[in-house]
């Protein structure tokens, strides 16, 4: 395909028309759709319903690595018999011979179809040889099988010289251009199926995806933690200061919500005796998009009776290693990208350092907020960090020393740390501290792990008295009230389960998309999602 026919269907693609036939203007499509007809006219089955390989393009190339016959051997069949399937991606015509590299998941393969001894299946015409069928008929992008003797070109590369060739798939639109590429990242977040078909650099970032969550599970499996579903759809949504995404179920006749965390329903199995559990699961927030945050996101939550946030940090740190260790047999990350765009190398061996909110605030901001006034605080971060004065003047303590602790700490970040000892304003399911110094200024047993400046997780000593429980959800309803959307609602359920009994328990949550990101050196949380929430009508 030439390039201008590349750029007309890389523009429709960013249009986003409301016409589902826009397509069927481009010219390239008009000829593959005579070209199917032709095809049919043959008696040739273009879309058929099996094929069985016998090896992947990565596995063929991986086992036959050393010297393999030549292709009068191949022709003889002397070699080795194999059954390949994929695209094409490229085709160039030589005489007596034609050469085409497929794709499949794993890879590309060189094939050489040879006007004498290449069949196609199905095609018995007076009208065309086999050799013409598969020059003029197929087109880069088509699916194929094929079925031949291995060999090795003068030049070393690994061959297969077919000896049958099934059309699997006719394409109807063409590949982009070989030359310029697939580069614009609108469609290639829109129409995720051709940025995989152009870019075997994000198949193999989606692989690694999989790969994460496989060890995770496996890590879990290792601790005795059993994986549970709860959920999507509640009558109450809670666990997250949130705005939730709502709907109606029209059987029931009532508003529901997509659920904001894993949390209360995990919690309620707590209840129930399950003592180590977790999901992975989508959660939804009604909040903004940008570089690290998508509305529609995949959660890690676990809760382990009879531990607490020390046990979690433990086990939190050594998940990171372990999933460094597998996936490169070293705890060293090279080539990350923080907050201000510079590079480092993350070493995520364990232990972890570990700091309280206010010595991180003290340390890396040079701000001593035990010895300040919430007037003083407020100066600070109107005058240093450019806060609008109307956005804080309001702001309890607490929160106080959480919007210092973003504005002067978290940047600095750049090795994984431990951030301990929160102020309760920034949760109201956690557990207050057991010193008596902590706990009487309202800090809680609460921990964030931060990377590159980057929060990974949130975990707690999870609180389970019904009674503090109760007070502070009336503080979030309260809130909610008042015309915080982020509040959470009174869950008049959960608290009864509350008062059921629930046993000491450690909590983590851990965002996948965004764990994915650190491990593939991804920028964006687009990158890691395979169909990211897009405008309706623009890239």
């Amino acid at each position: 395909m030439g390039r201008q026919q590349t750029i007309i269907l890389v523009n429709f693609c960013k249009k986003g028309h409301k016409k589902m036939s826009d397509y069927q203007s481009i010219e390239e499509y008009q000829i593959r759709l005579s070209k199917l007809d032709e095809i049919k006219r043959y008696l040739v089955d273009p879309y058929p319903h099996k094929f069985e390989p016998t090896h992947s393009c990565a596995s063929l190339l991986d086992e036959y690595s050393t010297e393999k016959g030549h292709s009068e051997d191949a022709e003889n069949g002397t070699t080795d018999s194999v059954n390949m399937a994929g695209r094409i991606v490229l085709f160039r015509a030589m005489g007596k011979n034609a050469f085409a590299q497929i794709q499949d998941e794993s890879g590309r393969i060189q094939l050489m179809f040879n006007r004498d001894n290449t069949i196609v299946t199905g095609l018995d015409s007076p009208e065309i040889s086999h050799i013409k069928f598969i020059e003029k008929k197929l087109d880069l992008g088509d699916i194929i099988g094929v079925e031949g003797n291995l060999f090795k070109t003068n030049k070393g590369e690994l061959t297969v010289y077919v000896k049958k060739m099934t059309l699997l798939s006719k394409t109807l639109l063409p590949l982009p251009d070989k030359h310029s590429g697939l580069v614009d990242k609108g469609v290639r977040y829109r129409k995720r199926w051709l940025d995989l078909i152009s870019n075997q650099d994000v198949m193999e970032t989606f692989k690694t995806r999989s790969e994460i969550i496989k060890i995770i599970r496996n890590y879990m499996d290792d601790a005795n933690i059993m994986e549970v579903e709860t959920p999507i759809l509640q009558n109450i949504y809670g666990g997250a200061q949130a705005k939730p995404f709502t709907t109606k179920l029209n059987a029931m006749k009532q508003e529901m919500f997509l659920r904001i965390s894993l949390e209360i329903a995990l919690k309620k199995l707590t209840i129930g005796g399950f003592e180590r559990i977790y999901e992975i699961g989508k959660v939804f927030r009604n909040e903004g998009v940008d570089r690290t945050h998508n509305p529609e996101f995949t959660m890690l939550e676990t809760y382990c009776a009879y531990w607490d946030y020390n046990d979690v940090m433990k086990f939190t740190e050594n998940l990171f290693e372990t999933i460094a260790l597998k996936l490169f047999g070293t705890t060293k990350i090279k080539s990350r990208i923080e907050q201000d765009g510079e590079e480092h190398e993350v070493d995520l061996k364990t232990p972890w350092r570990r700091i309280t909110m206010k010595e991180s605030i003290q340390q890396y901001g040079q701000i001593d907020v035990e010895s300040m006034s919430d007037d003083e605080m407020r100066e600070v971060l109107i005058t240093k960090a450019k806060l609008k004065k109307e956005d804080i003047k309001a702001k309890p303590r607490g929160l106080l020393i959480a919007a210092m602790f973003e504005e002067f700490v978290e940047k600095h970040l750049i090795q994984p740390h431990h951030i301990t000892d929160h102020p309760i304003e920034t949760t109201p399911l956690c557990k207050l501290h057991r010193d008596p110094k902590e706990k009487k200024q309202q800090i809680v047993e609460r921990f964030e792990s931060f990377i590159l400046g980057f929060e990974f997780c949130n975990a707690y000593t999870e609180l389970n008295d019904p009674i503090q429980q109760r007070k502070l959800l009336e503080d979030q309803a309260a809130q909610k009230e008042a015309g915080d959307d982020e509040a959470s609602p009174m869950d008049e359920e959960f608290i009864e389960a509350m008062c059921q009994g629930m046993p000491p328990t450690g909590g983590l949550g851990i965002g996948i998309d965004r764990l994915v990101m650190l491990f593939t050196g991804s920028h964006s949380i687009r990158d890691i999602l395979l169909f990211p929430l897009m405008h309706k009508h623009d890239n």
